[in-house]
């Protein structure tokens, strides 16, 4: 099937919440990209951890016992993290002020690793991640995957999101509605797939200049179960 053009998608969405008015105020502002660059590293780390610990578990959990988990690693300083010896790694994984599973535990010294190796190319990270263009982010999403630990499927997209990288998502609702258009078949996270929903999503920000992270919202809004409204007292 054809892909769906830009302004279709938007009127669906803008009559299943109310109007365009609605819609907008539903939309998330868009994003700092250039303030991701100056966001120094250790931030990075916390981000990567905190969506590992999430992933399969109760976030209000892990949000509640975060301040805990700063103290516990240094606040995920990179040099600090590497520097544990094993038998210290085992012990911080059997704390109870944190969440005791230690092979996610395991996951920081690795995502630090991986951070370290991109700052030996001349950069910090965080720059690493602010150059990434946008029209590739699967590419990004496949090298956390590649050179972090537990980073695959939603989480290395969650942790990009909640650092204010620009990204879509493969949420349900955008998952259903590539399906529904039948412009994806078999696995959600194969190649053929995320180069279809990439180039897609790519298209959507040519036609109408909207951020990745608005697009993504917004095949959402047009797609799923409709829960999200505007309030008189939101507005």
């Amino acid at each position: 099937m054809k892909l769906e053009a830009f302004d279709k998608l938007y009127q669906r969405a803008a009559e299943r919440k109310g109007g365009v008015a609605q819609l907008n105020l539903l939309l998330p502002p868009v994003e700092n990209q250039a303030a991701l660059g100056r966001l120094p590293d250790d931030r990075y780390l916390a981000a990567f951890t905190k969506k590992v610990f999430q992933s399969g578990f109760v976030w209000r959990v892990v949000e509640q016992k975060w301040h805990d988990f700063e103290a516990v690693f240094f606040g995920f300083n990179i040099e600090k993290i590497l520097m544990m010896p094993e038998d210290m790694l085992e012990r911080k994984a059997a704390d109870p002020k944190i969440i005791r599973n230690f092979n996610k535990v395991k996951t920081i010294k690795a995502n630090a690793q991986m951070i370290f190796e991109e700052q030996q190319n001349g950069h910090s990270f965080a720059e690493f991640i602010q150059q990434w263009p946008s029209d590739n982010i699967i590419g990004l999403w496949a090298h956390l995957k590649k050179h972090g630990a537990r980073l695959g499927g939603n989480t290395g997209p969650y942790a990009l999101r909640a650092l204010g990288k620009d990204t879509f998502l493969l949420s349900r609702d955008v998952e259903a509605y590539f399906r529904a258009h039948d412009l994806i078949s078999g696995g959600l996270q194969t190649k053929a797939s995320l180069t279809t929903i990439q180039a897609a999503f790519n298209r959507w920000q040519q036609e109408s200049g909207l951020s990745l992270t608005q697009l993504s919202r917004l095949v959402a809004y047009a797609t799923g179960d409709n829960y999200i409204q505007v309030h008189e007292d939101d507005s």
